[in-house]
């Protein structure tokens, strides 16, 4: 009888532009690897990119990822360890070559690909200040590019899933509409794509595990697309039910997870805990992807200045309304188009020191044309240092502005983007889009909702006491997950975090749309926030602009939870 074949061993070495600069190496010597990802690109990403080709257009790629290789390109042949990455952005020829002049001088033999076809700046008129338009491609063309032969392949703008689900098809053979298998295969990804979140960073629960250096994490794909999550042995951080079950309720919506390789059914996805740091991915269903790919657009949104006044001791109301009206009377001549006054109160009474018994008054002006957010309120506040009110200073001397950017998202027809291989050999293999399908494939009934708890006494006490949560952001709006740790808890959370009461919870979502998504077999509901982040991170529109900590804002918000749970 033929063995069945060996998993295939995926890890990540990169989160983000600015991750870990070590990784690549801790990975490549921390155990065995079949491939090596390292996902840099993001949305405010694209645009500081998109700004760095705009100076030098030879540039527009991740040049950490190729500082990264100076030490690390030979030990990754040594060990036969295939890289795939994101890092060429907007230029991945550019990166492509980089790598090719790096592996010369060192005298290291290494065939490198890329994957281009996703920047479509200029297939079209995208309207006034766009600096960036990318289609989000799939896993397809890094799958040709292996096949190809590649040691190193390098993309622009994929799905992050997809430096799992190229390399996956291409190992087990996996046709386009292998939808389950590719399903289970983009899971992995997204469990992987930000690096340590799924080992324990930024988790909860993080007293629970050393989380002061946590690895990052690898996943053991199978050919039925099923994979482990696991870490290299003697690293930080854990690998848990919990962990995992974070890292996939970030940054998603509902039951249903498009991409241009397939949809995921995030409904269908079951976690198990394997051993220690090891966490079974089973269970996850796959239907077609859509007929169109979603495209980012970046573009400059216009000009924007902040000033952050600090009140300190008494009367903290009286002295924000003061300086408040006499900035007001110096923004009267030109108003900026968009004026926000936010008063946080981090003051305490009676406090022991200084920065505790202080508030602060943030002001931000927004403008298209840079002279109304300039001089004109920088200069006011300055003005102001001895004629208003007492103890009047502020947290960092009042700058000219600077420029912001938005992002937006549109479609675009899959069959209308030159998805490319540019294979080691230099030739171009063209990349068809995935199959698709008009039928909605159902894998299975939908869980009904749990029973409720039967009624008993109840305790004033915050929502994290018996759940989890992550929050993210896509585009303006921000999704926030919450898990219970076990089954009472969600028979008590489906019941009770309905869309009214986190309205309630979270008095900043109370005009906004809101949407619930129920996950059972995850005992998780994810909520889609519309707006709560304006026009998106680049825009920075409030206090926490990616949406960061919002759920560990609810995680602290007290209602009434049965005793039984606590």
């Amino acid at each position: 009888m033929t063995p069945p074949p060996r998993p295939l061993r995926i890890g990540n070495a990169s989160g983000f532009y600015g991750d870990r600069f070590d990784a690549l190496r801790e990975m490549l010597t921390g155990g065995p690897l079949d491939v090596l990802t390292g996902d840099y690109l993001a949305e405010l990403t694209m645009l500081i990119l998109g700004r760095d080709r705009a100076k030098d257009p030879a540039r527009g790629y991740a040049t950490t990822f190729l500082r990264q290789l100076e030490g690390t390109l030979g030990l990754a042949m040594e060990r036969g360890v295939r890289l795939v990455t994101n890092a060429g952005g907007l230029n991945p020829a550019g990166l492509a070559d980089a790598i090719r002049e790096l592996a010369e001088r060192l005298g290291i033999e290494c065939r490198v690909a890329h994957v281009e076809g996703d920047d479509l700046l200029g297939a079209r008129d995208w309207g006034p200040g766009v600096v960036t338009a990318n289609a989000y491609l799939g896993g397809a063309g890094i799958t040709a590019c292996l096949r190809g032969g590649a040691d190193v392949v390098v993309t622009g703008r994929v799905t992050d899933a997809a430096l799992v689900t190229g390399p996956a098809a291409a190992h087990f053979g996996w046709a386009a509409d292998d939808w389950d298998a590719l399903a289970g295969a983009v899971v992995a990804g997204h469990i992987l794509e930000c690096g340590t979140q799924a080992t324990g960073g930024n988790y909860s629960f993080f007293a629970e595990h050393d989380v002061r250096r946590p690895g990052f994490p690898l996943a053991e794909i199978h050919p039925d697309g099923s994979s482990v999550i696991t870490k290299h042995p003697h690293t930080g951080g854990a690998v848990t039910v919990g962990t995992v079950t974070a890292q996939l309720l970030y940054e998603t919506a509902g039951a249903r997870y498009p991409g241009p390789d397939v949809t995921a059914r995030l409904d269908s996805v079951r976690l198990a805990q394997a051993g220690p740091d090891r966490v079974r991915v089973h269970g996850v269903r796959g239907e077609a992807p859509p007929r169109t790919l979603k495209t980012g657009l970046t573009r400059l949104g216009g000009h924007r200045n902040e000033v952050v006044f600090v009140l300190t001791g008494l009367d903290i109301e009286a002295k924000a309304a003061l300086v408040r009206d006499q900035m007001e009377g110096a923004m009267s001549k030109r108003r900026p188009a968009e004026v926000r006054w936010t008063l946080s109160r981090t003051d305490h009474p009676d406090a022991a020191v200084q920065e505790e018994a202080s508030a602060l008054l943030r002001l931000v002006v927004r403008d298209r044309d840079p002279a109304a957010v300039g001089r004109v309120i920088s200069g006011a506040a300055v003005e102001l240092a001895l004629a208003s009110y007492p103890g009047f200073h502020v947290t960092a001397p009042p700058g000219k502005g600077s420029p912001y950017g938005v992002f937006e998202a549109v479609e675009t027809p899959a069959d209308a983007v030159p998805h490319t291989a540019v294979l080691p050999d230099g030739s171009r293999l063209s990349v068809p889009p995935a199959p698709t399908s008009d039928g909605v494939r159902v894998p299975e009934p939908p869980l009904p909702p749990p029973p409720p708890l039967p009624p008993g006494p109840t305790r004033r006490a915050p929502l994290g006491a018996v759940a989890g949560a992550r929050s993210g952001d896509k585009g303006g709006s921000a999704n926030i997950g919450v898990w219970a740790r076990g089954e009472d808890a969600w028979r008590w959370l489906a019941h009770t975090l309905t869309v009214d009461r986190l309205r309630e919870l979270l008095p900043e979502t109370a005009e906004l749309n809101v949407t619930r998504h129920p996950l059972p077999r995850l005992r998780a509901l994810n909520f889609v926030v519309d707006g709560l982040l304006g026009e998106g991170v680049a825009a920075q529109a409030r206090f926490d602009p990616q949406a960061k900590a919002v759920g560990e804002w609810l995680r602290s918000r007290h209602l009434d939870i049965p005793e039984v749970l606590l």
